[in-house]
């Protein structure tokens, strides 16, 4: 049976939705085509008619997962007055929260995937940080302050949530206080 273009453009992106969510939850190598496809409600064989190789869905997937974004204020009505301090530490708490922690699927592709995309090789690598950049960008705007110091204030605050969030889910199966201690610390350091 042939499928109109507007389905197949739709079971296009119901597989590229299941891998990015699937990607952050068990990694590149830990999730195959058979899975993706069923997750998405369509058959492996013809995932193949939408992408040149599991490769090149890889990095739609990527790019796919870093729509997320680290911004709980996106479209919601921030309270008056929303300062930069109450948004610098909405996003913080926000970010380094036992639900983030305990749902990769669902959250941030820098603390679910950094490794995986690291060990991908350079195509992989650009998407990625093609993603970076976004989340980069997309923070910097909450703050307050010249490009140069909001861009440094990013980095550093991103890096060290990143960070916090991977040790906080390494450890939260074989030592839950520390792994609660890792979020507690990092959130009352960044953002108290």
């Amino acid at each position: 049976m042939k499928v109109s273009k507007a389905q197949a453009a739709e079971n296009r992106e119901a597989i590229v939705d299941a891998a990015a969510r699937l990607y952050r939850e068990k990694g590149l190598d830990g999730v195959g085509v058979a899975e993706i496809t069923r997750d998405a409600g369509l058959t492996h064989g013809g995932l193949y008619r939408h992408f040149e190789s599991k490769d090149a869905l890889a990095r739609e997937a990527c790019l796919r997962a870093f729509d997320w974004t680290i911004t709980p204020l996106d479209g919601l009505e921030p309270p008056e007055p929303c300062t930069t301090a109450h948004r610098l530490r909405a996003l913080v708490h926000g970010y380094l929260s036992e639900s983030h922690r305990d749902h990769p699927g669902e959250g941030c592709p820098a603390a679910a995937m950094a490794n995986d995309a690291a060990r991908a090789g350079p195509e992989m690598s650009e998407v990625f940080a093609q993603g970076v950049e976004r989340n980069i960008q997309r923070f910097m705007s909450v703050l307050a302050g010249d490009d140069e110091t909001r861009r440094t204030q990013t980095l550093v605050t991103l890096s060290s949530m990143v960070g916090a969030l991977v040790l906080a889910r390494a450890t939260a199966a074989g030592n839950a206080a520390l792994s609660e201690e890792i979020l507690t610390t990092v959130r009352e350091q960044l953002a108290p």
